[in-house]
């Protein structure tokens, strides 16, 4: 769901997404399910189509995934790992705000 309404926003908005908590699982690089669509491809689609994907440094570093400037090996590489502050700038920057949990 998060990606069909980033898709369809970045027709006309500047998409900013931030992964948190167990979200930050999305961008693991390698994974290959087989009977749903790879959402990792798929937030990488997103960056070629100019989307901003940024990742809690804190969730990923609890998940396995420490990142080194702003990067983690684990991690397709047009996702990066930021900071909590960055999605309080995200906020403070948008005119508009989507919110996906549980």
């Amino acid at each position: 769901m998060a990606y069909k309404i980033a898709r369809a926003a970045l027709k006309k908005h500047r998409v900013n997404i931030f992964l948190y908590l167990d979200a930050v699982h999305i961008p693991k690089k390698g994974q290959n399910p087989a009977f749903f669509a790879n959402a990792g491809e798929l937030f990488r689609e997103l960056t070629t189509l100019g989307a901003s994907v940024e990742a809690c440094p804190r969730c990923a570093t609890a998940r396995g995934y420490a990142p080194k400037d702003g990067k983690s090996e684990d991690y397709l590489a047009e996702i990066k790992i930021t900071s909590l502050y960055r999605l309080a700038e995200m906020l403070e920057e948008s005119d508009r705000v989507v919110a996906l949990s549980r």
